[in-house]
């Protein structure tokens, strides 16, 4: 093998990595086990990831820009308690607001959205006005959140009760399909998860804030000193965050039928992993929509994956952290050889 013939396949598995890693882990899964390799494997695969990249392609807005947010979880969990909350059935005994008339569906999904968006934008206030870490601004709010949230899912006369008895036409939104009964029917939560993908990538790559976002990961200063204005673009990529945690939220409350205060514990990390995982740099400036995706597809299949070959979850977990602290220490290796 000639060095030109070298150096292209390098070249070629340093830039599909990401993409090699998942065929191989299917292909080792299904070596073990062909049942694997099946539509309903998939498309049960697809349906737990849904939420997942939606809140992921949230986290790579800021990661993008070499912020980071840890308040995403708590976020979901917010927004799936005030989803669930106002969309229960009028006929369910145990009503969060028992006098609550029937409201439009899009009218409580709106508002937990817009709680989302509301805390990602005093995010991005906070690390854009007052100059705060964004690890540090977005713990404290990870933590105030959650007791936001458990203050209002203690109210009367709930009272910390899982919230259930979800109405029908919210709960089809997480379970209900396009197409006949079975293994081939799409689910809506796969087709709201494409579309917001879509969006997504269209802002990343055909946007004044896409360019931006880039630019300010890449190097603050010189983007400030080429006419950016910082701070409106970090509060603006923050808030976009913070409405896709809340999208996020309500279809998962929607696909499992209910809503707790701790909903949403730990889904943060899930998602900056499965951003790294899929190419985005830890420093900021690098990062694409069908990366994250792989990221999480790789995360997706590990979980389903391996309990569908009867794997220790604790290895599981084991098995996670290996793969997330490779792809940073490739990461950082790139970052350093480019300097």
């Amino acid at each position: 093998m000639n060095a030109i013939t070298q150096k292209k396949i390098q070249s070629f598995v340093t830039q599909n990595a990401i993409y090699i890693v998942l065929v191989v882990l299917i292909a080792g899964i299904a070596i073990y086990d062909t049942n694997f390799l099946s539509i309903t494997t998939l498309r049960d695969i697809l349906l737990q990831s849904s939420t997942r990249a939606i809140i992921a392609l949230g986290a790579a807005f800021v990661l993008i820009t070499g912020g980071t947010d840890l308040s995403a979880g708590r976020v979901v969990g917010l927004t799936a308690v005030i989803s669930a909350s106002l969309l229960q059935d009028p006929n369910y005994p145990r009503r969060f607001f028992p006098d609550l008339p029937d409201l439009p569906l899009l009218v409580p999904i709106l508002i937990a959205i817009a709680a989302g968006l509301l805390v990602g934008l005093i995010n991005g206030i906070i690390v854009s006005r007052f100059s705060v870490p964004p690890f540090i601004a977005t713990l404290g709010m990870m933590v105030i959140v959650y007791g936001v949230n458990s203050i209002y899912f203690d109210m009367e006369p709930n009272q910390s009760q899982p919230i259930g008895g979800l109405r029908q036409d919210f709960g089809q939104l997480g379970t209900g399909f396009i197409g006949p009964s079975g293994p081939y029917s799409i689910p809506y939560i796969v087709i709201i998860a494409i579309v917001v993908s879509i969006l997504v990538w269209v802002v990343f790559n055909k946007t004044r804030l896409g360019k931006n976002m880039y630019a300010i990961g890449g190097n603050i200063q010189a983007a400030t000193v080429s006419g950016i204005n910082v701070g409106l673009n970090l509060i603006i990529i923050y808030a976009i965050a913070g409405g896709l945690y809340g999208l996020g939220g309500v279809l998962e409350a929607a696909r499992t039928g209910g809503a707790t205060n701790n909903y949403g514990n730990m889904y943060e990390l899930d998602a900056i992993a499965a951003c790294v995982v899929g190419g985005v740099s830890t420093s900021g400036g690098i990062g694409t929509v069908p990366g994250v995706l792989a990221g999480v597809l790789i995360f997706g299949v590990i979980n389903y994956g391996l309990t569908f070959i009867g794997v220790n979850p604790y290895w599981q977990l084991i098995i996670k952290g290996l793969i997330i602290v490779a792809a940073v220490a490739f990461d950082i290796r790139k970052y350093l050889a480019k300097k």
